[in-house]
This record gives C-alpha cells, sequence and structure tokens, in this order.
C-alpha cells in the first residue's frame, strides 16, 4: 500500500532518522553499521528487491567479482563484527604479490614479511563481503532497511533533507548519503558534476582452476600493455583456484567474451607464461566497462558522496572498495563526533572535513591508476627500457618498496579509530 509522510507546519516532512543511506552495497553497508552501531537511527535504501544473505551463500560456485580487501579494511569489517562470519565463508589471504611485464624484463615481488604485516591482503567474493554486513545491520534495532525501493526526488530544507521514494513515501533526515554506485543518480539530483575518465578498456573477469597451486601470491601481468590479474583464491582447501580481471580493449574483451572454455584458458595460460600450468575455466567470462569518474565535489549541505558515487578507479591495484570502506569510516567518524556532542552532524563545515581527509587519498590514486595504464599502455622501445629498468631497480630496494607496501595495505595518512 503506498503511503505518503505527514508534514510539519512548515511543508516539510518530520526527521524521522538520523541518517538516510542510498545504496545497501558494502560500502553503504558499512557506514550503515558504524553509524547505527553508535546509537543513530539509520534507513537504509536499496533498489534490489531483497538482500544477500549468508544462509544463501552457495560454496560451491565462486562469485566473479572479488576484492583485495587490504589489512586496514579488515580491521574495519573485524570492527563491524562481519570479518568472523567472512572468515567461515572464504577469505583467501595473500602473503605475496608479484608484477612482470610480458613485454620484457621487468619483474618485482612484494612479501608481507618486508612489509611487515602478517598478509598483505584477503581476496574475498563480494558477495561474501555484503552477506556478512547484512547480517550485522538487518536485525539492528537502530536500522530501518528498503529494499526494493527507488528515490525518485530529493529535496532540501534548512535543517536537512528528504526523499521521495517511487511508492510515494517520504524521509527526511538532517543527512543524506549516497552510496549508490558509479552511475549515482542521487548525484545527479543533488546536481554534483564528475569528472569521467573513459579508460578504454573493459574488464573480464571469471573463475579458474590452475594446473599447480597459487602459492598464496597475487599475480599481474602487463601483456600488451593490458594488465592481467591471477588473484589468488582457495576453495575447499583447494589453492589451485584464482579469480582473473584482465582489461583489455572493448574489441578484445568481446573477443575473449565468446571463446569456449578450453580456448579461454589456453589464452589466459598462455598470457600469464603458464606460471601456473595449464588452466581451465570454471565459469563464464563477464565483461564490464572501465572509467574512472571524481565528483567534483564529495558534500553540500546535509548531503555526501562515499564509495563509487564519489570515485571509481580502474582495478588495476585491486584498491576501489578500499577507497570506499575508508571514505565510510571517515564519514562515520566526524557525523558521530557531532552526533555525540548534540552538533549538527549534516553542517557543511562539518562534511568538508571528510571531503579534506578523502579527497587527496582517492585524487592520488585515481592519478596513479590513469598514470600506469599510460606507463605500460607504452609500445614506445625509450619507454618499454625504462619501466623494466625501474621495476627491476626498485625490486632491489627494499627500503623504498616496504614504503610502498605500507601505502598498499591501506597505511596512508590519519586513520580512522574504526580502521586502526
Amino acid at each position: 500500500m503506498t503511503t505518503t509522510k505527514t508534514t510539519t507546519a512548515s511543508g516539510q516532512p518530520p526527521a524521522d532518522f538520523d541518517a538516510l543511506i542510498v545504496g545497501g552495497g558494502m560500502v553503504g553497508a558499512a557506514l550503515c553499521a558504524l553509524l547505527a552501531d553508535a546509537g543513530m537511527r539509520v534507513a537504509l535504501i536499496e533498489a534490489q528487491a531483497r538482500p544477500l544473505s549468508l544462509e544463501a551463500w552457495d560454496g560451491t560456485r565462486v562469485a566473479p567479482r572479488v576484492s583485495a580487501l587490504s589489512p586496514v579494511s579488515t580491521r574495519l569489517l573485524t570492527r563491524l563484527h562481519a570479518w568472523p562470519a567472512m572468515e567461515k565463508r572464504r577469505v583467501t589471504p595473500y602473503r605475496f604479490m608479484r608484477v612482470w611485464d610480458a613485454e620484457g624484463s621487468g619483474d618485482i615481488a612484494f612479501s608481507a614479511d618486508e612489509a611487515g604485516v602478517a598478509n598483505l591482503g584477503h581476496i574475498v567474493e563480494n558477495n561474501v563481503t555484503l552477506a556478512a554486513l547484512n547480517a550485522r545491520i538487518l536485525e539492528h534495532p537502530n536500522v530501518t532497511p528498503l529494499y526494493g525501493a527507488r528515490v525518485e526526488a530529493l529535496q532540501t530544507s534548512p535543517t536537512g533533507r528528504w526523499l521521495t521514494l517511487d511508492d510515494g513515501r517520504q524521509l527526511g533526515a538532517p543527512l543524506v548519503v549516497a552510496a549508490d554506485g558509479a552511475r549515482s543518480a542521487l548525484r545527479e539530483m543533488a546536481e554534483i558534476d564528475v569528472v569521467e575518465d573513459d579508460m578504454h578498456q573493459h574488464a573480464v573477469v571469471t573463475t579458474v582452476r590452475c594446473e599447480r597451486p597459487h602459492g598464496a601470491t597475487a599475480r599481474q601481468a602487463f601483456v600488451d600493455g593490458q594488465p592481467l590479474a591471477f588473484l589468488p583464491l582457495t576453495v575447499n582447501g583447494d589453492e589451485r583456484y584464482c579469480s582473473i580481471v584482465w582489461s583489455v580493449t572493448p574489441a578484445r574483451a568481446k573477443t575473449l567474451e565468446a571463446m569456449s572454455a578450453e580456448a579461454l584458458g589456453e589464452a589466459l595460460g598462455e598470457a600469464l607464461d603458464y606460471r601456473l600450468g595449464a588452466v581451465e575455466v570454471r565459469d563464464k567470462a563477464y565483461a564490464f566497462p572501465l572509467v574512472q569518474r571524481h565528483a567534483q565535489r564529495y558534500v553540500a549541505p546535509h548531503f555526501a558522496l562515499i564509495g563509487d558515487a564519489a570515485h571509481s578507479v580502474h582495478p588495476l591495484a585491486g584498491q576501489g572498495v578500499n577507497l570506499g570502506l575508508m571514505d565510510a569510516a571517515v564519514l562515520a567518524e566526524e557525523v558521530v563526533t557531532a552526533f555525540k556532542r548534540g552538533a549538527g552532524w549534516g553542517d557543511v563545515r562539518l562534511l568538508r572535513r571528510y571531503e579534506r581527509r578523502r579527497r587527496a587519498d582517492n585524487a592520488t590514486m585515481l592519478a596513479l591508476m590513469k598514470g600506469f595504464k599510460t606507463l605500460f599502455g607504452s609500445a614506445h622501445p625509450g619507454v618499454l627500457l625504462a619501466r623494466n629498468v625501474g621495476m627491476s631497480g626498485l625490486h632491489r630496494l627494499v627500503p623504498i618498496k616496504r614504503v610502498i607496501m605500507r601505502q598498499a595495505t591501506g597505511e596512508r595518512g590519519r586513520l580512522p579509530q574504526s580502521c586502526r
């Protein structure tokens, strides 16, 4: 039944919630848990008809989309009591990383020991992370989950924002957060412009089983300037599985998608120079376009962007979800501090503190990914020589490698308390 919220004497709907989060993916769910645990009343609005659940998780099939969760992200998920449930399903730690240029001699290796950490990260299916976060928030007394709901309008009042949903309901709060992805409809409603950089590549993803075990090593080869990642997965104790992310031209992506499993496995094995032996494809190949985006601003009065709604990055370094989770943690820290003090947590001056803490880090990662693509995408002999000499030289400089690895593990800048 369609219901409409009654209005106050000013003609505005009352603030039923302390915060409204639009988008129930991993980043939106993490923010929801952080705010709710601090005592805030939160509504989570998600277009999908029903949430992913741990009970529905099928451990026999590997989901095609995975993330390389950094140790800092792992600490956040542990703080949110999601990590134990994830470990019971499937998480694969990796202690080593190997990167090489298939067109030359450049080769560099990283290890957890050099970085001074137990693991460089964990490869985890996105469905596992989201289902574990859902288990935390769906029964939370401070959370009102609204699935199968779409936002039709975003409106502003002097004290907050309110949303009109597609069933006519109106919800108000001092703060509205857009976590609705790279093509954020809410960002558009808030009239926040975004800078787009088409990478002219598609990411092809699938799951494979190799002849030899992965050895807790994430591998990335630059093949004709196009990065191919073999991300380690352990399935029912079998360490020969990997999740594949191959960033290729749109035309090459169509060719790979159309290949038989046998032909694709042969192409993947050859591209990796058979370092893991023969490759058997265990799923169909999926392709999606790669476009880097960065919102020109993250905040407005009573409004904030997080995750892919604020920035989307090339999957080259596997940092996308880590950046988004850090957005959630930093925004929550700023908002909760104001909430507990009785200050205006939707005040744009407060929200700009979140923007200042996150924008530079995100912009740096976006620039690095574009730079890597340009560097490895060049076939110029001088560039080829420089990058191979540079990679091989860096491999021998352990102190510099240690700094790079600390950055890659998320140990950058002033971390929020939830990530320490």
